[in-house]
Order: structure tokens, then sequence, then C-alpha cells
């Protein structure tokens, strides 16, 4: 066992689980576990953002394009609530990114630039117009 970090991403890590699991902790490649463990963390934090901020933009297109409502939408919209929750249930560690202003900020900006993307709308309020508990709430849709 010595595939290189660099060279076997996927073998260099069921050679660090096997090292684990045999308590082999000498040969551990610590520097990289960290480095692994560390971008995990990111990971779920860009995942809870992305999904927050899809949610967010179909939230924006029901409200401002009545007219294109439908089940599709409705759908993105439960299932990224429903995502999030799961996310939430796994990870409560990160419900604290909910309550942080700045993150916010970046979760809207990112939900903005989507529906003017998407839409071509751009009359769009700079600021979050519902509160986290609308946002995530199973059954509501904004009128």
């Amino acid at each position: 066992m010595s595939t290189a970090y660099d060279t076997d991403i996927a073998a260099w890590a069921e050679e660090q689980v096997a090292l684990l699991r045999t308590g082999q902790w000498a040969l551990l490649d610590i520097e990289h576990i960290a480095e692994e463990i560390g971008d995990m963390n990111i990971s779920h934090r860009h995942q809870l953002a992305h999904r927050m901020a899809i949610l967010i933009a179909h939230l924006l297109k029901w409200k401002y394009q009545p007219e294109r409502r439908g089940s599709s939408w409705q759908h993105t919209i439960r299932e990224q609530r429903e995502r999030i929750a799961k996310l939430l249930r796994k990870m409560p560690s990160l419900q604290h990114l909910l309550d942080d202003p700045e993150w916010n900020e970046e979760v809207w900006a990112d939900a903005l630039s989507a529906v003017i993307l998407q839409a071509g709308m751009t009359d769009l309020p700079k600021t979050c117009i519902w509160s986290l508990e609308q946002v995530l709430a199973l059954d509501y849709l904004p009128s």
C-alpha cells in the first residue's frame, strides 16, 4: 500500500481507510487526510448554499412570473426544501449558516443572478423579502 495522494486519490482514500480500520496510525497520510476532511466540510457548505439559491430563485420566479407557474417549479421548490432539511438533519452544525447575514447575502445574490440569467428579470429586490421560515416551509408559496 503506497498509492500517492497525487497519483490516484480514490486508491489513496481506500488505503487510508484500511490503515485507519487496522490501527496502523504511523502509516497514515495525516496532512492529506486533514485536507480532505476540510474540503468535505467546505463542500457541504457549498451544497447548502447552492440548494438555498435554487430554492430562492424558484420562489422569485413563482412570485414575479405568475403566468409561468407550473408543476415543474413546484416540484423544484419542494425538492430543494426537502433536500435542505435532510442536509441539516444529517449535519446540524450547518444550521448556523442560515443565521449568518453575509452568507445569506451571498445566497440571495446567487439566486438573483440565476433568475436574471434564466428568466431575464432585472427589477428584483436587492435583499431577501421572505423570512427563513417562509423560505423553508414546505407549504409556502409566495403570491
